[in-house]
């Protein structure tokens, strides 16, 4: 079996210091855009618009990413138990040489959460790779009241702020 070459990150996701949760996902998701941008022109492909997004979980003001093990998320799942929070998803476009930027928050609350629930849903290998270490659109569905904004931000792209950018650049979405 041949083993994957591996790159560094473009993107460094390190938190800066007293950064609020909606400056750090603008500025995130600019930088993915740029590096997107600056990957096409380096390989000298079709200059063609770059979409990117950045979804991050905020619980009382804490940003909680994607959990770094198991065990990392069982810590995010017991914490949103019974609990509001929001979820911001920034999604941006680059196109030649301008970025834009669009920002959806929702709110999203919780039921009280079992300890066998929790297991479960890490076993289901779902909790992987998603802020918050949940993924709406899946399992963790059953464990959510209420939600109070886009859906599809949620998700990890919201689909009214991507459809603003696309009509702003002269895409049109239909």
């Amino acid at each position: 079996m041949r083993e994957a070459l591996s790159r560094p990150a473009d993107v460094d996701e390190t938190p800066l210091p007293e950064e609020s949760p909606a400056d750090y996902v603008y500025r995130i998701t600019h930088t993915k855009a740029e590096a997107g941008w600056l990957r096409l022109q380096q390989r000298s492909l079709p200059l063609l618009p770059v979409l990117a997004a950045d979804t991050i979980v905020v619980l009382d003001g804490r940003i909680l990413g994607k959990p770094q093990d198991i065990g990392h998320a069982e810590e995010m799942l017991h914490a949103l138990s019974g609990q509001e929070h929001q979820v911001y998803t920034a999604v941006g476009l680059t196109f030649q040489g301008q970025t834009r930027l669009r920002l959806s928050t929702t709110t999203v609350r919780f039921r009280d959460i079992s300890q066998r629930e929790i297991q479960a849903y890490i076993t289901s290998g779902e909790p992987h790779d998603k802020a918050g270490a949940y993924a709406i659109q899946g399992k963790a569905a059953a464990f959510i009241i209420n939600i109070d904004g886009s859906y599809s931000g949620v998700v990890g792209l919201p689909l009214f702020e991507t459809s603003q950018l696309l009509e702003e650049t002269g895409i049109s979405v239909f």
